[in-house]
């Protein structure tokens, strides 16, 4: 059986969101008991929380929702290649070194241990002129261990922008922590949800 990585943090109140952001809340709606049959929650969170797909939407008015994109993204082969601590921007000398045939999608763990359970403002982001430089090689997806492809404190959001002129896809709040630097096959479907800016993926990687 090939090895399977499981690449999502938990989701629970404890998951940390973008400051401002909606935190995951559960109660029930209905618990067992006679006259009852069944255990149902209700839950509210951001669309944003845990390991993620941004949508088009989501950097552009009147771009697709996350329901709308193509699963192609998604699904099929993957390198994940290591830039751990390499500052507040991955830059293309980061990634250089695992760049021989690249498939069409690159996840890079920049952290020792991915922040899956407090928000912290100081993580690494793609440099936009890494994002064109992966696009030029046929990549189709890009993902990241942090929050964002974007630094924290940014309001131009310039590597969304990017990903958005090549009609590219992200992935968000991966954990990468046990992942060794190697090509794998991705899997991380986003929902269907037909209005939304953003889907929560249970991201996994096997084994080629």
């Amino acid at each position: 059986m090939k090895r399977l990585w499981d690449i999502s943090p938990p989701v629970s109140t404890a998951s940390p969101v973008f400051p401002g952001d909606t935190p995951y809340r559960q109660q029930w709606k209905w618990s067992l008991a006679p006259g009852c049959p069944v255990n149902v929650s209700e839950i509210t969170l951001s669309p944003h929380i845990g390991a993620h797909a941004d949508a088009p939407l989501h950097y552009q008015n009147g771009a697709a929702a996350i329901g709308a994109v193509s699963l192609e993204p998604f699904l099929g082969p993957c390198r994940v290649i290591h830039a751990i601590d390499c500052g507040p921007l991955i830059t293309v000398d980061h990634l250089a070194h695992a760049a021989l045939n690249l498939p069409p999608r690159v996840l890079v763990r920049t952290a020792k241990h991915a922040a899956q359970d407090w928000w912290t403002d100081d993580f690494s982001a793609y440099a936009p002129q890494t994002i064109e430089w992966l696009a030029e090689r046929g990549v189709m997806l890009i993902g990241l261990d942090t929050a964002s492809i974007d630094p924290a404190s940014s309001k131009t959001l310039d590597s969304h922008h990017t990903i958005l002129r090549h009609d590219m896809r992200v992935l968000e709040n991966l954990v990468l922590d046990a992942v060794p630097e190697g090509d794998y096959e991705l899997i991380a479907l986003p929902l269907a949800l037909v209005q939304a800016d953003a889907s929560p993926v249970r991201a996994v990687l096997r084994e080629l």
